[in-house]
């Protein structure tokens, strides 16, 4: 299994155009960069189930 889940567009903009983004001192590891609106983003998974306090 990767390390890493793909994207299938940008969160911002919709496109479809991303690549992985180099890490470095401001960009953390398993970051993403949109070509079409110029933005680095990542995508965190948070958990399965209900959330807390959820009735």
């Amino acid at each position: 299994m990767s390390s890493r889940v793909v994207p299938y567009h940008c969160p911002y903009c919709g496109e479809e155009d991303l690549s992985p983004a180099e890490r470095s001192e401001r960009v953390p590891g398993a970051a993403w960069w949109c070509a079409a609106c110029l933005r680095t983003f990542v995508v965190t998974f948070v958990g399965i189930g209900v959330p807390e306090g959820a009735s």
